[in-house]
């Protein structure tokens, strides 16, 4: 019998790290080691801003700094990062004590919206979706682009982390009179949910005009249309689709099965998000259904168009093929055929091959073939 293999000894993760929180950076760097230069944190901080009693303080803070500040003054820091890399999250871990899961998703673009709960934090990813007109891309497939935009809320703070997605104007919308009896994080995440919610109500208005001027060149009499056009935009809605359709089923969660997290005011709040992107998707649905109608009419209509050329194009052929046969008889070289020695066979031959060219016309054009 071969030998049994050695039996290694099992090696636990540390035990004072509380249940349900992930391994810290330095564990994961040791478990899975990484070569090159590392870049700086702060290279990829979009900004980090201190918020008390509903007002942002004023300076320029660290991360550390403005965790310390909060823990020990109340309120709640905003820590915003654009792509950030594997050791750059590691840092952003150790600090807060962010779970690995979420630090996984974090670095890891292209999730579906969806909302998690970790203990004490919450990860939640929303799509962001931007409109180009048509003629001002060079690639059909940037008219519709969709980002990642994630957020980590904690107690006292949001970490929010952008792929390929704008950064809404969220510091702007907190200065306005948002009618909040509370500011917290879920406010803050709040306001970039119901901005991107916006956007898509409002590209999904830009989308019905377009749909529109399509519907209106297949369906008008006898007008050409490019169909390679409803299949492109098709597509575009499509990619909007699967961006914006399960978020609603993320909000329905949040709404009702994380209660606690929110009070009554922002869980009315997250509803009114959610009505706005139903309203959203049923639109973006609807044009996908009307561009499939499309594609079926247009398709019918480029077949009915085909018949009808080619039966022009059978007409003419019949037309040339009768005085090219008569033309053909008196080509022959027979010694006797009388008509040729008429003195104006030439002129009744040319005669009959008119008249029968037009009467060929006439039948044509009668059973609308020409």
């Amino acid at each position: 019998m071969p030998p049994k293999p050695p039996i290694r000894p099992v090696t636990f993760s540390n035990p004072l790290r509380p249940r349900g929180m992930g391994k810290s950076g330095a564990e994961r760097a040791g478990e899975h080691p990484r070569s090159g230069p590392q870049v700086p944190l702060e290279r990829n901080i979009d900004y980090c801003r201190v918020f008390h009693e509903g007002r942002r303080l004023p300076g320029s803070w660290t991360p550390s700094a403005a965790l310390e500040e909060v823990r020990a003054n109340g309120g709640f820091l905003w820590l915003g990062l654009h792509r950030p890399t594997d050791e750059q999250m590691d840092k952003v871990a150790d600090l807060f004590d962010l779970d690995e899961l979420v630090v996984e998703d974090a670095v890891t673009a292209r999730q579906r919206p969806k909302v998690e709960r970790y203990e004490e934090q919450t990860f939640m990813v929303v799509r962001s979706v931007t409109y180009s007109d048509a003629e001002s891309v060079q690639d059909s497939r940037q008219i519709i682009e969709t980002g990642e935009f994630q957020m980590v809320i904690g107690k006292d703070f949001i970490i929010t982390i952008r792929h390929g997605a704008s950064m809404p104007d969220l510091d702007r919308r907190l200065n306005e009179d948002l009618e909040l009896d509370t500011y917290s994080p879920f406010a803050l995440a709040w306001t970039a949910a119901d901005f991107m919610v916006e956007e898509y109500r409002r590209i999904a208005t830009q989308l019905s005009d377009e749909v529109d001027r399509l519907e209106e060149e297949v369906f008008t009499p006898r007008a050409r249309f490019d169909i390679e056009q409803i299949y492109m935009l098709k597509r575009e809605i499509l990619e909007m689709r699967h961006a914006i359709d399960p978020f609603a089923i993320a909000l329905r969660s949040l709404i009702s099965d994380h209660k606690d997290l929110l009070n009554k005011e922002l869980r009315s709040y997250f509803r009114d998000v959610l009505d706005n992107e139903s309203i959203a998707g049923d639109l973006v649905a609807s044009f996908d259904e009307r561009l499939s109608a499309l594609i079926d009419a247009g398709v019918a209509k480029i077949s009915l168009q085909q018949n009808s050329d080619m039966r022009a194009i059978s007409a003419i052929v019949g037309m040339s093929a009768a005085p090219t046969m008569i033309a053909g008889v008196y080509g022959m070289n027979f010694d006797n055929m009388p008509e040729l020695h008429t003195e104006y066979g030439y002129y009744i031959v040319l005669a009959i091959m008119v008249a029968t060219v037009l009467g060929l016309y006439w039948f044509f054009k009668r059973h609308n073939w020409l």
